[in-house]
């Protein structure tokens, strides 16, 4: 088995060390004998998106959003296409703003990819800090790091989890994230993925499903290590 992992456009969404959440993927593959091959993309660079079994779109800043906006609507249409046929995507911050219909920035409003109903507007100050929340998808608990100005509507979407500590989408401090057919949005840094391996099995199990078309059951593999760094990091919430 393997997987093909594409990363969009690295040089400009890359904040908190995003980039590390590929190289996660990649050793949570390698570890159970799966191939992993990863294509990183550039501006302007074609997007063959029938050959990419999960997606990664990173943090930038907003300055870096609006470089990206009018590529967006190169490639809406195949992404689009690829979404609503169960492509794997993770998207962090300026990635999971763009996501939506638009980012209200002041009087500018910055289009986005459209494909998730939802939608971002720029708040009174930053929201800073470790945060910790608990997804239906998982016995263990999500942490990161969020530093975002933007405060995320996710309309009648389905939220990647509730906020037990830090702030979340917007001020309310109540849900983090959205999790629409295969995508997941997170405003969580850190890298994500190595501080959550549950989330990135998870990733790894429905690319791979959709790939081969059967239930795929992935080896277990020891993270001992990696369960205490996230107890720990929980611990640092409280």
């Amino acid at each position: 088995m393997n997987l093909t992992i594409g990363h969009l456009y690295p040089d400009l969404l890359n904040l908190y060390g995003d980039r590390g959440n590929i190289r996660c993927m990649v050793k949570r593959l390698n570890w159970r004998g799966i191939d992993a091959n990863v294509r990183e993309f550039q501006l302007h660079d074609s997007i063959p998106f029938q050959e990419l079994d999960i997606i990664l779109l990173g943090g930038g800043s907003d300055r870096e959003q609006k470089l990206v906006c009018e590529e967006l609507k190169t490639i809406q249409s195949d992404f689009r296409q690829y979404v609503e046929q169960d492509g794997v995507v993770i998207a962090i911050c300026g990635g999971y703003q763009l996501l939506g219909s638009y980012y209200q920035m002041g009087d500018e409003k910055v289009p986005g990819l459209n494909l998730v109903d939802l939608y971002t507007t720029q708040g009174e100050g930053r929201l800073i800090g470790n945060i910790t929340i608990q997804s239906d998808l998982f016995e263990m608990p999500i942490t990161g790091f969020e530093n975002h100005g933007g405060r995320t509507y996710i309309q009648g979407n389905q939220p990647l989890g509730k906020v037990v500590h830090g702030f979340g989408n917007t001020d309310d401090r109540s849900y983090e994230g959205v999790h629409y057919r295969n995508v997941i949005g997170t405003y969580l840094h850190g890298p994500l993925l190595p501080k959550n391996p549950h989330l990135c099995d998870y990733l790894l199990q429905k690319a791979l499903e959709r790939k081969y078309g059967k239930p795929i059951s992935l080896e277990p593999l020891d993270d001992s290590a990696e369960i205490r760094a996230n107890q720990y990091a929980q611990n640092r919430t409280y």
